[in-house]
């Protein structure tokens, strides 16, 4: 709503044009702001108002009626009706795009250009899926299962993404944080059912042979290894059923409260637990995962107490590894832009320590912790443990909204870079997928990965036809290698998860930058990690999110206000603190606040208003107080006294008569800050009528308002009605 009342010629023609036009703007009280745009309209009618002499009068003007828009009165019934009519019709053409949006990749396929896009495709798709076998066997040890459903897992998540994703880049498979959280739960259901989580077999049970996994099936035996890839599907199963129903419903504004910040904090938080369960690994230590609050310092505590049982051949390995994995990382890096793919250092130091592992009967000599047997094929599909999922329903939450909210914003920051769109509620739906029907198959949860994802770009990835040669890279080694990867330590594969950790851990190089520029988003890092690494992964995300919307209101609670002036030789108005030599109208004062108005600040608005304008009662105090004193001196000596306060009245007269109250940063209002708007106008008004000499101050309110409409009547009415009783 804007509001034209400065003067007779802008409200004479006010039906055809606005005279003051507000835009948004970030100015402070002390600080530099960017342009905020007060611009007028008219350039003749804005000089005319703005160099008219100071001793002007206020002449009376027509006030402006605004008649709002009467909408429809729609039945509620036949709303809902028309609704379903639209939603219910059926046409071949409309079947036909709901198939092709529910499966894009009927849509794309056809299209293939075999000649442009297949080399990058199978050169990306190769060096991923060299890349993803070691990574797959380590993330395994991370979500407390045998190394053989790590890669059962990137293998399912990469063909079902190709049916489903809209994403031409993204690598989706395992990522990190989600097997850090997906083995907190292992291990706590595992301690509930009575398995002892310190010692974990090598490979036994279900997954020792063929022969003796049908055996066991036949007999319905479930060892531990059994029961936590039952728990970890069936987590996954939730979480993806979570991810479907929010891309159903089209919640995905969920995402929206993980700012970058946020989530950035979260997972360096999460890197330094990552980081702790697997020093383990790397000392040759036999210890449980600690679970809960303070579990970081927990398995430290217990890692130092059994630092004596320290196993010299696993602490040389991990160290050997350490120095040839974190060099040639670096180098990787810093040579991406002229290697025309990265040397797959990991798969190199896996064959290398399998091979000595194996040559050196390190397992036999020094007792060291190998990955034992990893079965050819696949198992047989076992649906999830529907007694387990009121246990473990709650943490799949969590879990389902880090997985699509990282996939998410991953496939869109490619999208962009790359020109296409992708559609964030299919997204969600090929995540959850991913997550639904890899669960009956013994995988656990899964996301897109940013470390992935980087390789498959920079290697000439085009389309999802990547994916399918990732897994056959992993099929490949399903059926015929993975067996001999038998002697492999499970400290190299400490190491390697360590390793792949560089780019959360880095992270703290960018702080100065960060602080910069958002001091508060730094601050919201810095909550969201400390209690991610200190207290724990679940409770961590949402400590972050309630600060991080703690920190949002606190914005608004003390938001910037300030005076305007305008620019001379222009038409443009910025804020008095800010800048110099600005013109001021004399008897009128613009003031900005920059934030919504509403219960929170309401208080912060009026002092803000009083201390830049005039507080009407501490000037009605101090009359009173100088009319008591008044009072006295008369008594005394009426007649001098008298001859005084007349000379002081007469050269103290009042700053300024109008103010004006740029609303363009005003989002919404609620019925505390209309009832503040108010206050305000009622204050002035009654100070004026007390016949205290003071001219008239009005209350312009200069904003397109967007509120309810009983709001808005009561706005309008009495801005039309200056007699009307607030």
């Amino acid at each position: 709503m804007k509001l034209k009342h400065l003067s007779p010629e802008m409200s004479s023609e006010s039906k055809g044009q606005d005279d003051l036009s507000f835009k948004d703007s970030l100015e402070g009280d002390d600080q530099y702001s960017p342009p905020s745009r007060i611009r007028l309209e008219d350039e003749k009618e804005s000089s005319t108002i703005f160099k008219e002499e100071a001793n002007d009068q206020c002449i009376p003007y027509p006030r402006i009626h605004l008649e709002p828009q009467e909408k429809p009165n729609t039945n509620f019934k036949q709303f809902v009706m028309k609704k379903l009519q639209k939603s219910c019709q059926c046409s071949p053409t409309k079947a036909k795009n709901m198939i092709f949006d529910f499966l894009p990749v009927l849509r794309w396929l056809p299209k293939y250009q075999l000649k442009k896009n297949i080399l990058g495709d199978v050169m990306s798709g190769l060096i991923v899926g060299i890349l993803l076998v070691p990574q797959s066997i380590a993330y395994s040890l991370l979500a407390g299962q045998e190394p053989v459903y790590g890669l059962y897992t990137s293998f399912f998540a990469s063909i079902i993404y190709f049916l489903f994703g809209t994403s031409r880049h993204i690598s989706v498979g395992i990522f990190g944080v989600l097997c850090l959280m997906i083995g907190e739960v292992v291990d706590r259901e595992l301690l509930k059912a009575g398995y002892d989580t310190a010692h974990i077999p090598p490979s036994s049970g279900m997954v020792s042979n063929e022969s003796t996994l049908l055996n066991q099936e036949s007999d319905r035996i479930c060892d531990r290894s059994c029961y936590a890839i039952t728990v970890g599907s069936t987590v996954t199963f939730m979480a993806g059923v979570y991810q479907v129903a929010m891309g159903f419903f089209q919640v995905g504004f969920v995402s929206v409260y993980l700012s970058d910040a946020l989530l950035s904090g979260f997972v360096t938080g999460a890197s330094f637990t990552i980081l702790t369960s697997q020093a383990k690994y790397l000392l040759g230590l036999s210890l449980p995962r600690s679970n809960g609050v303070g579990s970081l310092i927990t398995t430290w505590i217990h890692i130092f107490k059994n630092i004596h049982k320290t196993n010299l051949c696993d602490l040389i390995t991990s160290l050997l590894c350490l120095l040839v994995l974190v060099p040639t990382k670096e180098l990787n890096e810093h040579f991406k832009s002229k290697l025309k793919a990265p040397i797959p250092t990991e798969l190199i130091v896996v064959v290398a320590a399998t091979l000595a592992s194996h040559f050196g009967k390190l397992n036999e000599k020094y007792s060291t912790s190998i990955a034992g047997h990893i079965p050819t094929g696949f198992l047989p599909p076992k649906a999830p443990d529907w007694n387990l999922i009121p246990n473990v329903a709650v943490d799949a939450i969590a879990i389902s909204i880090i997985g699509f909210a990282i996939t998410v914003s991953l496939s869109e920051m490619f999208a962009k870079k790359h020109g296409y769109a992708v559609k964030a509620n299919q997204e969600m739906y090929a995540i959850g997928f991913c997550n639904i029907i890899p669960s009956f198959f013994h995988c656990f949860t899964t996301s897109a990965a940013l470390a992935k994802t980087l390789v498959k770009e920079s290697t000439g990835c085009q389309t999802q036809i990547s994916g399918v040669v990732t897994a056959l890279v992993l099929l490949l080694v399903l059926l015929v290698i993975a067996p001999l990867f038998y002697s492999l330590q499970k400290s190299v594969l400490g190491v390697i998860t360590i390793v792949n950790l560089r780019g959360a851990l880095c992270k703290f190089k960018d702080l100065p930058k960060m602080w910069k520029v958002s001091r508060m988003d730094t601050v919201i890092w810095f909550v969201t990690m400390l209690s991610s690494a200190l207290i724990s992964t679940e409770i961590g995300l949402l400590v972050g999110v309630c600060f991080s919307m703690f920190c949002v209101i606190l914005r608004t609670q003390k938001p910037k206000s300030s005076l305007l002036g305008l620019v001379k030789e222009s038409e443009i108005f910025e804020s008095t603190s800010a800048y110099k030599n600005l013109w001021t109208k004399p008897g009128i004062k613009i003031f900005r606040f920059v934030a919504p108005l509403y219960y929170i600040n309401k208080e912060y608005f009026k002092s803000a208003l009083y201390k830049k304008t005039l507080n009407p009662v501490l000037v009605e105090a101090a009359q009173k107080k100088a009319a008591k004193k008044k009072i006295r001196k008369e008594i005394a000596t009426l007649s001098r006294i008298q001859d005084e306060v007349s000379v002081q009245l007469s050269h103290d007269p009042l700053e300024f008569h109008t103010v004006v109250i740029d609303c363009s940063a005003v989002q919404f209002l609620d019925t505390a800050g209309i009832n503040t708007l108010k206050e305000a106008f009622g204050s002035h008004r009654r100070y004026v009528g007390r016949g205290s000499g003071i001219m008239p101050a009005d209350l312009t309110l200069c904003a397109k308002w967007t509120f309810r409409r009983k709001m808005r009547e009561e706005i309008i009415n009495c801005v039309n009605n200056p007699d009307a009783r607030w």
